[in-house]
């Protein structure tokens, strides 16, 4: 059972730790609860922007000295945007922790957004984006997202769209950054063989000389979903479908054994019901998956697969009988005891991984003010019914309530 331990700095950073012994990577990384939901129309993809431009130039260094910190040793320095979270992260040798967290400290917080370099990541986006929409996977998650999410910025492209991205100038990020930036909102988490007085005595020095910041800004809470049935056309050979709905927040108490059934229905194990359906008896598909993603006030969950364009309708048919199933048959007892049993090793696996588990301290305790324990899921998990499946299959699988999308070749 991994143990951690949290320190709260006076301006409101929040630092938790999870010392493990047995490595001599550290990965650690600055969380913000900023994403692209935080945008308006107006300034939408600035978030991601943003996240560019944090490693373009400082007021003590340059593009080139960001870059070459922490690489130059072997490490690694990246960051991600998402619909809820920006985080700069990096994982290097534990000897030059500090090297790392002043890196970080001086990219989140200290960017100048100089000029000519916005101009050179403007054009790197653009093709960031000719390249995301050309992947039929990504372009249909994005397609799918503004179906469900309609007119909120939850449907809203991360990268924003060519006509935003081209408008952005240094004052847009200096505007966006004060009005969102809050440190009672933001988390530095790490793992590594670093004794947790080390770690808060550093992020005291570094992190705790940044000014408290408060944001009174607030997130528009999504409502008002009508289910539909869209069809495009797209240059491609191939038709997709995506099938789903919104689904249950992060907090929500069916957030387990909705993540559970989601699992058995479209899991990444070869064994799950619509793969046994669609690929294996069938052989419609190359790939089919169901996903369940919690935010903050509400969720989404979708069933995505790609197909021949003549096969599309049969596909979709056999989707809907396996929902059908799962609202009429409850799990029988050895179902539901190897379901459990499935969903419990991959789970425990995800854990050993050091970086992912960086990544998912900061995650909780920004949602949730702590992070759930391994042991914690094990029993929610454990203690799941079949009834309880059933129940929510015949809550959320409801085909009157389900959206679909089709992009179909031209």
């Amino acid at each position: 059972m991994r143990e951690y331990e949290i320190h709260t700095l006076k301006n409101g950073i929040r630092v938790i730790h999870n010392r493990v012994t047995t490595t001599k990577i550290v990965h650690c990384g600055i969380m913000l609860d900023i994403g692209s939901r935080d945008e308006s129309t107006a300034n939408q993809g600035i978030a991601h922007f943003w996240e560019h431009m944090a490693f373009k130039g400082t007021r003590k260094r340059k593009a080139f000295h960001i870059i070459n910190r922490l690489e130059s040793l072997g490490g690694e320095l990246n960051a991600f945007t998402d619909k809820e979270k920006i985080l700069f992260f990096a994982s290097l040798r534990d000897d030059y922790f500090e090297r790392a967290l002043e890196l970080l400290t001086d990219i989140t917080f200290d960017s100048i957004f100089p000029a000519p370099q916005i101009e050179k990541e403007r054009h790197v986006i653009l093709e960031e984006m000719s390249m995301y929409h050309d992947d039929p996977d990504d372009s249909l998650q994005d397609e799918f997202d503004s179906v469900i999410f309609s007119g909120h910025p939850l449907g809203m492209n991360i990268l924003g769209t060519e006509k935003t991205v081209r408008s952005f100038k240094r004052k847009d990020f200096t505007s966006f950054v004060k009005e969102h930036l809050d440190t009672r909102r933001i988390v530095f988490s790490c793992v590594g063989n670093i004794p947790m007085e080390q770690v808060v005595r550093l992020a005291e020095k570094h992190l705790g000389a940044i000014p408290a910041s408060t944001s009174k800004k607030k997130r528009i809470h999504f409502t008002g979903y009508k289910p539909k049935n869209v069809v495009l056309k797209k240059s491609v050979k191939q038709s997709r479908c995506a099938i789903g709905r919104p689904a249950y927040s992060f907090s929500h108490e069916n957030r387990s054994p909705f993540y559970m059934l989601s699992s058995i229905l479209g899991g990444s194990g070869m064994n799950s019901r619509l793969n046994l359906a669609l690929r294996e008896k069938y052989g419609f598909v190359y790939s089919i998956g169901a996903q369940f993603a919690p935010f903050t006030d509400t969720g989404l969950f979708v069933i995505s697969f790609g197909t021949e364009p003549s096969q599309v309708k049969k596909g979709i048919f056999l989707v809907k009988q396996e929902l059908k199933k799962l609202r009429d048959e409850p799990l029988g007892v050895k179902q539901l005891a190897s379901s459990k049993e499935q969903i419990l090793g991959q789970i425990a696996m995800a854990e050993e991984n050091n970086a992912s588990f960086m990544i998912m301290m900061a995650r909780n305790l920004l949602d949730q003010g702590r992070v759930t324990s391994l042991q914690e899921i094990f029993d929610r998990v454990k203690g799941t019914t079949s009834y309880q499946l059933q129940k929510l299959a015949n809550e959320m699988f409801d085909e009157r309530m389900l959206s679909t999308l089709i992009v179909e070749p031209l």
